[in-house]
């Protein structure tokens, strides 16, 4: 058989998809790229063409690139900071329960004129003041109510004769406490704010989690697109070695007196032109390649721009069932902008519970409790007015704090406030609006699910299409190696010329690119098949 004919079968037959297991051998570790020859979408390709003898590249599977870019990608870095951020927001939110402590302290000296004989002086009258308040008050985290508990502590002296205690020691102990009995009771501005806070978490949550099945997509697809460029360069290449080979041919021919020199001209046209094919098809390989280095490799790292990439992972060819309608009931379940979108209805619901509640009578029960204690140094005086001092007792901090501790001297109160707005209130406009938000919300969710209902019928379509399309192109590409072989035959036998061989080639090569891309865009669709039941397919 003629050389050409053998070669062209040879390459037909790697062409061939492979069924079996993956080669052994695989990993992330650095290997020279004359590291042998890897079996990459059912063309054996030497790496030493694909990359440069001296480049050190990277092998790794399907599945280690999607865990290089859960580590390293840009993009699942800065959505990770998203549930960050909202812990934060909630934590605002919640620090409304947080108890505010106080302590108030104050000295006070005041000089002023006698302006009554009551004052016990002729010029003037000096009062000095030291005290300290130490204050408690929570809003409670339920019903709505809140307290304040206050503690304060004076001494006071003054130049006044009629004065009982100087210097005066005192204290007051007050408790006090406010529930809301409608408004505000079953919600207010501080639940409100937390259950949105803490929904808000919960979608940047389902935002992080998009973020990953979107990169995981991204990842799958440019790995088998990395794949088909590396095994469409080796088409090309194989192409324009059979585009030389017929050029020495046709040299030879010449030379011997066989053929006209214009074949000649003819087979440098056709090898020039699988030299461009060539040249394209390596552009297609970095780009390819770089894609695939962006989302899954630290850009941080030293050799983020010379590690070469390798894949090991052959296409499999696997057909495998689809439920269209389990998938349906699986996306409208899981995806996660419907997850969002019922999320922001139940913020509104929040809001709408609460503008209603808004619209209730402000009605509060209040209770306040106190107990003084009074002590210092006491004067006792005698008969008549204001009566001489005849003696003086002393009384300590510490008997004021008695007098507290025993209830001796206590107050309460126990009161209602009502307070109701007339005319249309603020709460009732924002109740309407948050009512229409929520018809609104309820119509988008509809929309969306019959958009995904869709878009999953689309996916599953594309499946069972890109299936079909596999089986036609390898018949295809069976037919074209018999064209190719029996116009080489009649080539041999002078019944054809150059130019049906050569376009022969190219009808051949074309299948080839054909089979192996449908093979591709078969194993891509079932990636989006996966995906699609999660996330929306942002691009197509």
């Amino acid at each position: 058989m003629n050389p050409s004919i053998c070669r062209a079968a040879a390459l037909a037959a790697c062409l061939l998809v492979h069924v079996a297991t993956p080669p052994p051998g695989r990993g992330q570790g650095l290997v020279p790229a004359s590291a042998g020859r890897t079996p990459t979408a059912g063309v054996i390709l030497p790496a030493g063409t694909v990359q440069p003898a001296s480049a050190r590249i990277r092998r790794l599977s399907v599945d280690e690139a999607v865990a290089l870019a859960l580590e390293n990608n840009l993009g699942i870095r800065s959505e990770r900071y998203g549930p960050q951020i909202q812990d934060m927001v909630v934590a605002d939110a919640r620090s409304v329960w947080l108890p505010n402590l106080s302590l108030d302290m104050l000295r006070d000296n005041a000089v002023t004129p006698s302006a009554t004989f009551l004052d016990g002086v002729d010029t003037q009258v000096v009062n000095k003041l030291f005290s300290n308040v130490f204050t408690v008050n929570q809003q409670m985290p339920w019903a709505g109510g809140s307290y304040t508990a206050a503690w304060d502590g004076t001494r006071r002296t003054t130049t006044s004769f009629f004065s009982s205690f100087n210097p005066a020691l005192g204290s007051n102990l007050r408790l006090s406490y406010t529930q809301p009995l409608l408004r505000n009771f079953a919600i207010d501005a501080g639940r409100q704010q937390v259950a949105v806070a803490t929904t808000n978490r919960e979608i940047a949550d389902l935002g992080l989690h998009q973020a990953i099945a979107s990169t995981e997509r991204s990842v799958r697809n440019a790995y088998w697109d990395l794949v088909y460029a590396i095994a469409f360069l080796d088409v090309q290449r194989q192409s324009l070695e059979l585009a030389e080979e017929s050029l020495r041919n046709n040299r030879r021919r010449v030379e011997v007196g066989t053929m006209a020199p214009i074949e000649i001209v003819e087979a440098e046209a056709e090898v020039a032109r699988n030299q461009e094919a060539v040249i394209l098809a390596e552009a297609q390989l970095a780009r390819a390649e770089d894609l695939l280095r962006t989302l899954i490799l630290d850009p941080a790292a030293s050799d983020f721009w010379v590690v070469r990439l390798q894949p090991t992972d052959p296409p499999l060819l696997g057909p495998r069932p689809i439920d269209v309608d389990e998938a349906i009931r699986t996306a409208i379940a899981r995806r996660t902008d419907i997850d969002q979108l019922r999320k922001q209805i139940e913020n509104t619901d929040t809001n709408t519970r609460f503008f209603a509640n808004q619209r209730l009578p402000d009605l509060n029960l209040f209770v306040d409790y106190s107990v003084a204690g009074l002590g210092g140094r006491r004067f006792l005086r005698g008969p008549g007015f204001p009566g001489p001092v005849i003696g003086e007792q002393n009384y300590a901090f510490g008997d004021v704090l008695g007098d507290l501790l025993g209830n001796d001297f206590p107050s309460w109160q126990l009161g209602l406030t009502v307070g109701y707005p007339l005319g249309r209130s603020t709460a009732d406009a924002n109740l309407a609006r948050a009512r229409l938000e929520r018809s609104q919300g309820e119509a988008r969710l509809l929309e969306i699910e019959i958009r995904v209902a869709t878009e999953v019928r689309d996916v599953a379509r594309r499946v069972n299409t890109n299936l079909q399309r596999v089986e036609a192109t390898r018949v295809a590409r069976e037919l074209a190696e018999r064209r190719l072989e029996a116009e080489q035959r009649r080539f041999d036998v002078a019944l054809s010329t150059s130019f049906f061989v050569f376009r022969a080639q190219r009808d051949l090569s074309v299948a080839r690119n054909n089979e192996l891309l449908a093979t591709l865009d078969y194993l891509k669709s079932l990636v989006d098949f996966e995906a699609v039941q999660e996330v929306p397919l942002l691009g197509g």
